[in-house]
């Protein structure tokens, strides 16, 4: 059957999409599930693993929080949550639990209590804020500092003790940081054996036209109407529709360190060694009880999970409605019960209504993204499949490519150290992720060139460590990418289309 635009449906088609969960879309809304539209702090955007394209022995983590930070919505602009226990999670023997485990812990510190404002500089004989710490951070009056601890089965180990961590803030102006990127530096620190990090506020690298998404894929008919021309389709630098996250900033942990510390043996493997891959994913948890008296808060009980990601749109395009929450909260090596979801996702069913071929249930192709299969993991046989279990999966054997030559489809372009070998903040998830549901893992007959038009993160990404962009300007903000304003570089006069 011929596939027409998805924004020319007749209307039966359209209706099948409309009495559909909106979940089941193939966006991310940035609050996956009603528990955390409800604690947004908690709330992970996005979880990226990736083998370094500066250093290849080495693996990069970053877990993204606290979705549409506005830049310019003061006083106290976007601190992370002491409240929250932030966790990047790594299974190295593929039984779907987490072997190695690193633990992210915030405090605050209000240093200028009379001042109106979280940060301040050329105003009232405080100088502008040049410094994390020491002389230029007089007006840096909210300040986090954090720590982090590696979790094995040989115990616990403080990251980087005696040496203090500072979160770098978000980008207030010009006034106040006169040379943000000058500041933002200071905040990426070198750590014993081989250990990078970073924490603080950044430019959201996460790109879809979201708002055309969940308009019941009413996609812009000035990009094929959500299915892409070659000429788009091979277009790896332009967008050609409006990218909702253009001038939003996001909280982001970042963390770099040896492949030897993630395997199971401690040592590197090539790429069809089995031991060479990894299963990750990142999760938020609170306090199981909170008790509040006055001006303190007690915290007891040990933690309960808020959220967790591994693979990116699982929640949003394959859970129902009615499991998210307990998706969020679950381990992945409990998947099993979500298997049907996995296996006969809906929204493969509306692309076969709307006339896109697809594949016939059960989804078997699909399983590399939840087990340990080839081709992510070529040297497993059926016995190290493992269970079920939504995990990103990592071949730290497969050499990455420099960001200048990547493709933003990833695997399904050629570009193997690309998304759904790990994912890095350039592969285009929305894009292969509707691919993957519409059946190219199975065979490349089902390679409908399905897309939104939005190709490339609104602000360059860094090919350097952190590899995310620093944060827009308070101040000087603005949300371009919108319909019919500039930010479509890939169309005539860069304005994006309605």
């Amino acid at each position: 059957m011929k596939m027409k635009p998805l924004a020319l449906l007749p209307p039966l088609a359209v209706l099948a999409m409309l009495l559909a969960p909106p979940a089941q879309l193939f966006a991310s809304s940035h609050r996956e599930a009603p528990i955390t539209a409800l604690d947004q702090k908690a709330d992970i955007t996005d979880w990226y693993a990736f083998v370094s394209p500066e250093h290849p022995d080495h693996v990069v983590m970053i877990l993204n929080v606290d979705p549409f930070l506005e830049p310019a919505n003061g006083p106290n602009y976007f601190p992370f949550d002491p409240n929250i226990l932030y966790e990047m999670k790594i299974d190295n023997d593929h039984d779907g639990n987490e072997d190695i485990t690193f633990q992210f812990r915030f405090t605050t510190q209000i240093r200028q209590p009379g001042v109106f404002t979280g940060f301040v500089g050329n105003l009232a004989g405080i100088p502008a804020i040049t410094a994390l710490d020491g002389a230029g951070s007089e007006g840096f009056s909210l300040r986090q500092t954090y720590t982090i601890t590696m979790v094995t089965k040989h115990g616990r180990q403080a990251i980087g003790q005696g040496q203090t961590l500072f979160a770098v803030p978000s980008n207030v102006g010009p006034r106040t940081m006169p040379d943000y990127n000058a500041l933002r530096a200071q905040g990426i620190y070198n750590l014993p054996n081989g250990i990078s990090v970073f924490a603080g506020t950044v430019a959201d690298p996460f790109f879809i036209d979201l708002g055309a998404a969940f308009d019941s894929l009413n996609f812009r008919s000035a990009v094929g109407g959500g299915v892409l021309s070659a000429s788009v389709d091979a277009d790896d630098h332009h967008n050609y529709a409006p990218n909702t996250l253009a001038g939003y900033n996001v909280n982001s942990i970042v963390l770099e360190v040896p492949i030897s510390l993630l395997t199971v043996d401690g040592k590197m493997h090539a790429a069809g060694d089995k031991n060479a891959v990894i299963g990750t994913y990142g999760t938020t948890s609170r306090p199981r009880v909170t008790v509040l008296r006055d001006s303190t808060t007690n915290l007891a009980g040990g933690f309960s999970q808020i959220q967790r990601e591994g693979n990116p749109l699982i929640n949003e395009l394959i859970i129902g409605t009615g499991s998210k929450d307990r998706f969020s909260t679950e381990d992945p090596s409990n998947d099993s019960q979500f298997a049907n979801f996995f296996l006969n996702p809906l929204l493969a069913q509306i692309f076969g209504s709307i006339g896109i071929p697809v594949p016939p249930a059960p989804r078997m192709d699909l399983l590399p993204l939840v087990q340990y299969n080839a081709p992510i993991c070529p040297g497993c046989g059926p016995q190290d499949a493992g269970p079920i279990a939504d995990l990103m999966r990592l071949n730290t054997g497969i050499p990455p490519t420099p960001f200048a030559m990547a493709k933003r489809l990833g695997f399904l372009a050629g570009d193997n150290a690309g998304y759904p070998n790990g994912r890095r903040p350039l592969d285009d998830v929305v894009d292969i992720s509707a691919r993957a549901v519409a059946g190219i893992l199975a065979d490349p007959k089902y390679n409908t060139p399905i897309g939104d038009g939005v190709n490339t993160a609104a602000t360059p990404l860094p090919s350097t460590f952190p590899f995310v962009a620093p944060a827009y300007s308070g101040r000087d903000s603005v949300h371009g990418a919108g319909p019919g304003q500039p930010g479509c570089s890939g169309q005539i006069g860069n304005v994006c289309p309605n």
